[in-house]
């Protein structure tokens, strides 16, 4: 039996699409379909609905699918078992905190390539928001985002924590005294996005305050907030691992407030499904790197 065509039906049942089938494949619809009236002829069966909208089951579809998933299980089992990385190959589609990109990623991507010579890395880089959103959607295979993911069928496991630390270019805080947040909304805050744990936070204690209203300018890209803060447009809140270069460097230099925001969590957020032993691996993988840098 054609472990590929058991793949591409578990994979077609699981988007309930051949499309995004075809696109998590890196193939074309037609090739999807052909997998599929190929397995359906091998076992005398017709899996799918075609006609339904989305794709759908048959009743001999839905039966005959756990079988398709032990299956599958199985194989990455028996791969795993005989510890033969060189099997493991294929795309693993990793969406990325900005966070991790400036601080640990390539030394995590080194290693992975070395377990995994054969295993092709897709990076997407974006806000936890829109990687959980595509983790979700089967659009990412494994997420590094501030979590967890909580949703059936996500595993997370705890990466790291990095705490957020007020930032300025030298001279634009002249007090080296504890500043209330009133002090600090004189500034326009430099900080995450609308749509982020972090500037929810921020934003919620900012709206305490009676006397003072402050003015954010928040952006998706932390290297971007690091630029604006380099050039002296406000103060901005940042991760300290990032932020330390900079201040060692004398580019920026912190700001003593009495309030600081929540420290960033991060873990590594996967799918608990078959096709997806990579990401397995890979998390374990990124559990060790991300420690080892504590």
């Amino acid at each position: 039996m054609n472990l590929k065509r058991i793949e591409t039906f578990v994979l077609v049942a699981t988007l309930k699409s051949f499309r995004k089938a075809a696109e998590q494949q890196f193939t074309t619809q037609p090739a999807i379909s052909s997998r599929i009236a190929g397995l359906e002829e091998e076992l005398g069966v017709k899996l799918f609905d075609r006609d339904a909208s989305p794709v759908a089951l048959t009743a001999k579809g839905r039966e005959l699918l756990p079988y398709a998933e032990k299956l599958l299980m199985m194989a990455e089992k028996l791969q795993s078992r005989a510890e033969n990385n060189a099997l493991m190959q294929g795309t693993l589609r990793l969406g990325v905190s900005e966070t991790i990109v400036h601080t640990w990623l390539t030394l995590f991507l080194g290693q992975l390539n070395d377990q995994f010579p054969n295993l092709d890395i897709d990076v997407t880089v974006d806000v936890t928001s829109k990687l959980r959103h595509d983790l979700l959607d089967r659009t990412l295979d494994m997420t590094f985002l501030m979590g967890p993911v909580t949703e059936p069928g996500v595993t997370n496991l705890a990466l790291c924590e990095y705490p957020l630390v007020w930032a300025a270019k030298p001279n634009l805080v002249t007090s080296r005294k504890p500043l209330s947040l009133e002090d600090i909304a004189k500034w326009p805050i430099i900080t995450y996005p609308r749509n982020t744990l972090p500037f929810c936070e921020i934003d919620e204690t900012f709206k305490t305050l009676e006397s003072s209203t402050a003015h954010f300018f928040t952006s998706s890209s932390l290297s971007a907030c690091m630029k604006l803060a380099l050039d002296g447009l406000g103060v901005a809140t940042l991760p300290q691992a990032l932020a330390e270069k900079e201040f060692n460097a004398g580019r920026l230099e912190p700001v003593n407030c009495e309030w600081t925001p929540s420290p960033l969590k991060f873990t590594a957020s996967f799918m608990r499904a078959p096709l997806n032993g990579a990401a397995e691996l890979a998390a374990g993988l990124a559990v060790d790197v991300a420690n080892a840098q504590k």
